[in-house]
């Protein structure tokens, strides 16, 4: 099920309406207006400003899990930037991380090095010395769905994910045709194996792609996500549309909290969207006045991102 039909199945159920007065959430929003801002500053002021500090990192091992959807260097709105992911393994360096890794499980393409090649995200690992895991291929073991909204009653997740500390989510700020939006929960779609689940992760779009985003984030928990607004997409994301300057990194430990943030920045209303409105209250806050606003306003950035023309977007437009 895609768009207001998972909304609708999900409210019949009685499922959408919990109680998020509760739970308590910071983000950060943080002004980059080109990928030639000093990115590693930016964000490591943003984390000191979250209380996310050296004593969450020293001695941990990270694993940085960029958006790396289609191979096109020359299309900067489509891939998290390499500029961004060198910064934030260069503030977990210095924090004396045990190891840093970079992992994806690209869904469209097979050839995991056409991929990092054509994105430019193969130099910047190799000068930069920093090891990549293919998601893709990677050992497997399976651990219990946290959630069940999905058939699947375990799934299937790659050793090298398991076995990280500190797992950060790094998106790209980008509408989506069916999802409405792709951020830090939908991000998570990339770490689950292709020679489990297929390529596009059919498996999970079979089963629906808002239940699979929901049962994957709950199982994997990630610890921090960093969303890459510099340059962003609107229309037909993740890979068809078209650039849109947002200027703005979003970064948090609660990612419902900072998708949330991230689409309020966008121009929408975050509670239309029918997986962070399940989410509310069961993986974190989504209402505004429940996340604690850090760095630059929300109102001071906001630009509206246009969604896909089209009667299955309506829903999110309001």
């Amino acid at each position: 099920m895609v768009n207001g039909a998972l909304g609708a199945a999900l409210g019949a159920k009685g499922l959408l309406t919990y109680n998020e007065s509760f739970w308590r959430a910071e983000t950060f929003v943080a002004k980059s207006p080109s990928y030639g801002s000093d990115l590693k500053t930016i964000v490591q002021e943003g984390l000191a400003e979250l209380g996310f500090s050296r004593s969450r990192v020293l001695g941990k091992s990270v694993l940085l899990k960029p958006n790396l959807v289609e191979p096109d260097r020359s299309s900067p709105h489509i891939n998290t930037h390499p500029v961004l992911v060198h910064a934030v393994a260069e503030v977990f360096r210095s924090w004396d991380a045990a190891d840093v890794v970079v992992g994806e499980g690209a869904g469209h393409v097979r050839d995991t090095q056409l991929v990092l090649q054509e994105s430019g995200m193969a130099g910047m690992l190799s000068d930069a010395g920093i090891p990549f895991v293919d998601l893709n291929h990677d050992d497997v073991a399976k651990v219990p769905n946290q959630l069940g909204l999905t058939s699947l009653g375990e799934l299937y997740l790659p050793k090298s994910l398991l076995k990280a500390d500190l797992v950060v989510s790094m998106p790209k700020m980008k509408t989506h045709h069916w999802a409405g939006f792709t951020l830090s929960m939908k991000n998570l779609f990339g770490v689950m194996p292709g020679i489990c689940y297929g390529w596009p992760k059919n498996r999970l779009h079979y089963e629906g792609i808002f239940e699979s985003i929901l049962d994957i984030t709950a199982t994997v928990r990630p610890q921090l996500a960093i969303v890459d607004g510099v340059m962003g997409m609107e229309g037909d994301g993740p890979i068809m549309g078209t650039p849109k300057h947002a200027g703005a990194l979003v970064i948090g430990t609660n990612l419902p909290a900072v998708d949330a943030t991230s689409i309020r920045l966008m121009g929408h209303d975050p509670q239309r969207i029918p997986y962070l409105e399940y989410a509310s209250g069961r993986l974190g806050p989504i209402a505004e006045s429940h996340i604690e606003q850090r760095g630059e306003g929300i109102a001071s950035l906001a630009t509206r991102f246009e969604l896909l023309d089209h009667p299955a977007t309506a829903h999110f437009k309001g």
